[in-house]
């Protein structure tokens, strides 16, 4: 069984209600429709009940199963509106402009997820990863004990890859989000990718690689001191988690090389989750394993937030969608 295979199928155990807010996009629409025959659990819409419909029925999308709400007109929409005014008054917030806020469905959307109405939400298809992002750090905010919101890919490795007879997949982490973490950062993304990796795999021990140009000292420069740095506060944050730094990429993969560059230490040649020192880095090396090796980038994937909330390509296909709501549903368990 594939990854994606037993994130589907947690998906339908958990039965978790999600929220797609892009209702005017027609690749939204069939996701809604893909969802519910796949049955990854309930799905809501948000918008104008007949306008979803027409453009539903114009664009072939099966939405019959998903829950509408014309959430301008909802029931809740005046309560919300008192509740992000009490969330953000400090903040210079009035309750007219809370009021106009919450006419932006990603908003409604973030107020669902708080209040429980809802368990999380997909956004990017129209939005950018900002517009995105913004309201649900206002709303939702950061997990406790996390003060970053950070990204990571899901590389599926083709059986091709040299690697693949070791492991299938692996998880790149933030190749999408924080452009040039400091040391807490690192600590933030590291432990955050780790619960991401068990909740997503069903419970598999995540093995933490945070990787440099150097390996256990081989070099000596800031960028290092703050890659080992970060794995001193992981560490600090979660004393069971099973991490080691700083690591090359081939110390971090390769027994043989593990065992010239970093003996004793049972990260290296194990990992499954690596940490970039920096977007640079991360973000060139999940595309460059995407192209060269022929392998599949799932994300980026957020984290970090207090309830699940993802991000999504602009150019992408229903599938992706249909997939992050997988995703964001498992993610509940984190």
């Amino acid at each position: 069984m594939s990854l994606m295979e037993l994130i589907h199928n947690n998906a339908k155990r958990l039965q978790k209600t999600i929220v797609l807010p892009e209702s005017e996009d027609e690749r939204t629409l069939k996701a809604a429709g893909e969802c519910a025959k796949a049955g990854l659990g309930p799905v809501i819409l948000l918008g104008n009940p007949d306008e979803i419909a027409t453009h539903a029925k114009n664009c072939g999308a099966d939405i019959s199963k998903a829950e509408v709400i014309d959430y301008m007109n909802a029931p809740e929409f005046g309560g919300f509106v008192k509740d992000l005014f009490e969330m953000r008054k400090a903040k210079g917030l009035t309750e007219e402009q809370a009021a106009e806020l919450l006419k932006n469905p990603l908003y409604y959307a973030s107020m669902l997820v708080q209040s429980g109405k809802a368990d999380g939400y997909v956004s990017g298809a129209v939005n950018s990863t900002g517009d995105t992002i913004r309201p649900a750090l206002q709303i939702i905010k950061t997990a406790k004990g996390c003060k970053t919101v950070s990204s990571f890919f899901i590389m599926n490795l083709p059986e091709s890859s040299p690697y693949y007879s070791k492991r299938k997949f692996l998880f790149y982490a933030d190749c999408g989000v924080v452009p040039n973490p400091t040391s807490e950062q690192l600590a933030d993304i590291a432990v955050q990718t780790a619960k991401s990796y068990k909740s997503l795999t069903g419970g598999e021990e995540p093995v933490v690689a945070m990787l440099s140009f150097s390996t256990k000292g081989s070099a000596k420069h800031d960028d290092i001191n703050k890659v080992t740095e970060g794995l001193k506060l992981a560490k600090e944050k979660d004393p069971s988690l099973k991490i080691d730094g700083e690591l090359q990429g081939d110390a971090a993969l390769i027994d043989s090389v593990a065992a010239k560059k970093a003996p004793g230490s049972t990260v290296a040649g194990n990992a499954n989750i690596l940490v970039f020192p920096d977007l640079d880095a991360g973000n060139i090396a999940y595309k460059l394993t995407e192209r060269l090796a022929g392998a599949q980038a799932i994300g980026p994937l957020l984290q970090g937030m207090a309830k699940p909330v993802n991000d999504l390509s602009r150019g992408c296909k229903v599938q992706d969608i249909v997939d992050a709501v997988a995703v964001t549903a498992c993610q509940t368990e984190s």
